[in-house]
């Protein structure tokens, strides 16, 4: 009985190993592995999720921390715990092509998952549910889009919601100028000149940016929420391989819970550089997620 025990051990052991040398490297996993290093998109003004608040020249935020954890993973994956984390700016306009070419693996920052783009790249498991809506200063009179007619309302280039904005007012009759920005940072300094009375943007950025404001509670998100996203963690089409690891990756934290504690730090207590404090608790929409992870688009 004994010999048959070890040897159904021996057996065991054997398929495992069998099956470890079987699941060849391809893709992206793959490029990884042979160039010893990993290209992670970021962006540099996407407060809280990825931007660059300190002299280290380092980005920091929520979805870098993601990103990180599943570098912690390829690392085990790949048994190389010197792996090399590389880093490449990528903007609104430049982020898809980037993934798309390869000079970026891995893009966590702040990309909704729409049936368009998802033509073009694959997207992990959401990691945030956002709205469209309005920041503006609190004695603006203004409360929703109804007040906002003739006037300058500004937003960020290269995002569903200068798409959506344009259409809606076009489809309203609205005569809003729409102003379209570089990044957020500049969205913002155009709503606090004066040159907008309105940014419309994602609830949780806009939240961002008004944390960052010299009296942020001089600035409210206002209005009934327009479009509604998810954001997820870009990786190249026809990936599965690498795609599954990613998914893995955020599924383990949020089975595990860790990933309330990595939304808190961010959205629920004050982040670097000048202990901004967004005072964003965790959405119904968002816990239904981690609860049952997807990478749909919002219908």
């Amino acid at each position: 009985m004994k010999r048959l025990a070890l040897g159904i051990l021996a057996a065991s052991s054997l398929v495992c190993a069998l099956a470890q040398a079987n699941e060849a490297l391809d893709g992206t996993l793959k490029k990884v592995d042979d160039r010893g290093a990993i290209t992670l998109g970021y962006r540099d003004a996407s407060v809280p999720f990825s931007y660059l608040g300190d002299n280290s020249g380092q980005p920091m935020g929520y979805s870098v921390d993601l990103a990180g954890k599943v570098v912690e993973r390829i690392k085990q994956k790949l048994d190389k715990p010197d792996l090399k984390v590389k880093y490449n700016l990528v903007t609104s306009q430049t982020r898809i092509p980037l993934v798309q070419n390869g000079t970026v693996d891995l893009e966590c920052g702040s990309t909704g998952v729409t049936a368009e783009r998802q033509k073009q790249v694959a997207f992990s498991y959401g990691f945030i549910y956002v709205k469209g809506q309005l920041l503006i200063a609190k004695d603006s009179g203004i409360q929703g889009f109804d007040d906002l007619k003739g006037k300058n309302v500004v937003t960020t280039a290269g995002t569903t919601n200068e798409r959506y904005l344009k259409a809606y007012n076009a489809e309203h009759k609205l005569g809003m100028n729409v102003v379209s920005a570089k990044d957020h940072g500049e969205a913002f300094l155009m709503l606090q000149s004066g040159r907008a009375v309105a940014f419309y943007m994602d609830d949780a950025l806009l939240y961002g940016e008004k944390a960052k404001a010299r009296d942020p509670h001089h600035w409210v998100v206002v209005g009934e929420p327009q479009s509604r996203e998810i954001y997820a963690c870009m990786v190249r089409r026809d990936d599965p391989q690498f795609l599954a690891l990613v998914n893995q990756t955020l599924a383990d934290l949020y089975a595990s819970g860790e990933i309330k504690g990595i939304y808190q730090r961010w959205f629920e207590q004050p982040i670097p550089p000048k202990n901004l404090n967004l005072e964003f608790p965790m959405t119904a929409e968002l816990q239904a997620i981690i609860a049952k992870p997807t990478s749909e688009p919002v219908q």
